[in-house]
């Protein structure tokens, strides 16, 4: 064969190659529908899913609503700076010249999610009766969670104190909130 035989040879390969490859790649299948009762496939209607979702008896709280500004100095024991909003919780800090002392509110599934890591962690849990349709307090840290409905809450309070002397507080301000929601 001469060179300009296997010329030919390397670019028919290539384009023989693209010419049954094309097809298949611009090709789409659709996905197999369900047969109805004479055999034919049946239409399928595309549904939002938001119809099919029960309606919301109300929305979800926002944290800043539920702890007020006085409320979290008192749990802090310290004035705290105004609050900052995000989706899904608040929190008020203490100013950098003063001692520590932070509130955190969670409002939804990240506040379960803290609860989740708290049992799976094995941090001791005190079930606090009366409060929402479930709430706790973790002896351990300085979070109380409660639940009413659908809706989970935490509260997390950072101090450099002994735990247990935020129990009263924590649990005092917790029974406020589930009244709330």
């Amino acid at each position: 064969m001469t060179k300009r035989g296997i010329g030919r040879w390397l670019l028919v390969a290539p384009a023989t190659v693209l010419l049954f490859a094309a097809p298949a790649c611009g090709r789409s299948e659709e996905p197999s529908r369900p047969a109805s009762a004479d055999g034919e496939p049946s239409a399928t209607t595309a549904t939002d899913p938001a119809e099919d979702a029960p309606p919301a008896d109300k929305p979800a709280p926002k944290a800043c609503d539920l702890v007020t500004d006085q409320e979290a100095d008192a749990l802090a024991g310290v004035k705290l700076d105004p609050k900052r909003e995000a989706p899904g919780s608040c929190t008020w800090t203490a100013p950098v010249t003063g001692p520590t002392g932070q509130v955190e509110v969670y409002v939804g599934d990240g506040a379960k999610k803290t609860l989740d890591i708290d049992r799976m962690l094995d941090h001791d849990l005190e079930t606090l009766s009366g409060v929402g349709d479930e709430a706790y307090l973790d002896t351990q840290a300085n979070d109380v969670f409660v639940r009413k409905a659908d809706t989970w809450v935490e509260i997390r309070l950072v101090r450099l104190n002994d735990p247990k002397e935020n129990h009263k507080p924590l649990k005092d301000l917790i029974r406020v909130v589930a009244d709330r929601l």
